[in-house]
């Protein structure tokens, strides 16, 4: 009798055990299944993951040590079959997970309305976050009220974006139509387009600024593209809701140079960049100081890296022009807009030629030689 309860309660507990791992396992799916990226805490970064090792076949950041023109068979097998010039859908994500496994796509280009919920940049002060600025942001949200790219761009099924820089090295190279012909065109503060058609193109899809860094002159905006603030300290929110708002802009906001006064755009042409990509480009991408996740010397990424990680996790297709200083042309422009010449610098951390695929690595986004 006694040894026939001791059975019994031994099969009662396995099948307790049972139930509450298969339960546990459906509980843990359906959580992951519906978590969200602004949700998601996984990746947020500390003092103690910043340059931790992951396989002998990778750097201290994570990134594949071995690069070369080859796609991994999985991904050649994948797009073998598509022809030239047709986009390619999930292409530069593919790519760069098989080079950085650590990366993971989802990351919305902009902040919206439901940005006090996003755990990866909740905690953390500006560049890296937005950690003491909700009430600036929600002034500012509440007036534009769009959060996305335009309907058209949205509803496309696979998106081809460049990011143009401001290197001489597109001087003289007639990329005008090549780089008008992406979907999304994406160029920095204040880099004219008017009388350099020719060789940067004349469209502009977004242009990502910061206050000292944005166009002064109202009459050298574009007719037709997007506002987009990179918020790299907490003046920079307060300056775009004066904006917004069009409100007077003081000059005494803590700015280190002069700064525009007028946005000729409308409050729904303007957006917040998510702070995501500042935090990742410096810190995954680059490997800069990571400083208890506050902004210091030597831990501020360029605003063409932030860029190129915002489009890696947002397009298709990824490419970049006029990132780069030929050095061995001392002569050449340092800029396509300007007459500084190149032996204006010593040393350069740039790419170098003039429209380029892109993945990312430490030393300002590596280009590995095949298509993005």
């Amino acid at each position: 009798m006694k040894m026939g309860l001791l059975v019994y309660m031994r099969n009662l507990l396995l099948a307790l055990c049972l139930f509450l791992v298969l339960g546990f396992l459906y509980y843990s799916a359906w959580k992951l299944h519906l978590l969200r990226w602004e949700d998601s805490n996984s990746v947020v970064l500390s003092s103690d993951s910043v340059g931790r090792s992951i396989g002998s076949e990778y750097d201290k950041l994570g990134f594949l040590l071995q690069l070369d023109s080859r796609l991994p068979p999985e991904l050649a097998s994948k797009y073998a079959n598509i022809s030239e010039g047709v986009c390619k859908p999930g292409y530069a994500s593919a790519l760069m997970t098989a080079i950085f496994p650590k990366f993971s796509k989802p990351a919305p280009m902009f902040l919206d309305d439901s940005f006090r919920k996003w755990a990866r940049i909740r905690d953390f002060v500006p560049p890296f976050g937005i950690k003491g600025q909700d009430n600036l942001i929600k002034a500012i949200l509440s007036a534009t009220k769009d959060y996305r790219l335009t309907p058209a761009l949205d509803s496309l099924s696979c998106r081809r974006c460049v990011i143009v820089g401001n290197g001489g090295i597109l001087a003289n190279k007639s990329l005008g139509l090549k780089i008008d012909d992406y979907d999304i065109v994406i160029r920095l503060n204040s880099a004219p387009v008017k009388g350099f058609e020719k060789d940067v193109g004349g469209k502009t899809t977004m242009r990502i600024t910061y206050p000292e860094g944005a166009i002064q002159k109202p009459e050298q905006y574009e007719k037709d593209s997007l506002f987009v603030l990179a918020g790299f300290k907490w003046q920079d929110f307060k300056w775009l809701k004066y904006i917004v708002y069009k409100e007077k802009v003081s000059a005494s906001d803590g700015f280190w140079k002069s700064v525009a006064t007028h946005v000729p755009r409308e409050p729904h042409e303007i957006r917040i960049l998510n702070p995501y990509f500042i935090q990742e480009a410096a810190f995954s991408f680059i490997g800069l100081p990571f400083n208890n996740g506050l902004m210091g010397r030597g831990n501020i990424p360029t605003l063409g890296s932030v860029a190129i990680t915002m489009v890696l996790h947002n397009c298709d297709e990824v490419a970049v022009a006029g990132f780069g200083y030929d050095m061995s042309s001392p002569n050449a422009p340092l800029h396509y807009y300007e007459n500084i010449k190149m032996s204006a610098i010593k040393e350069s951390r740039f790419l170098s030629s003039p429209i380029a695929p892109v993945t990312t690595d430490r030393a300002q986004y590596q280009t590995v030689q095949s298509r993005l």
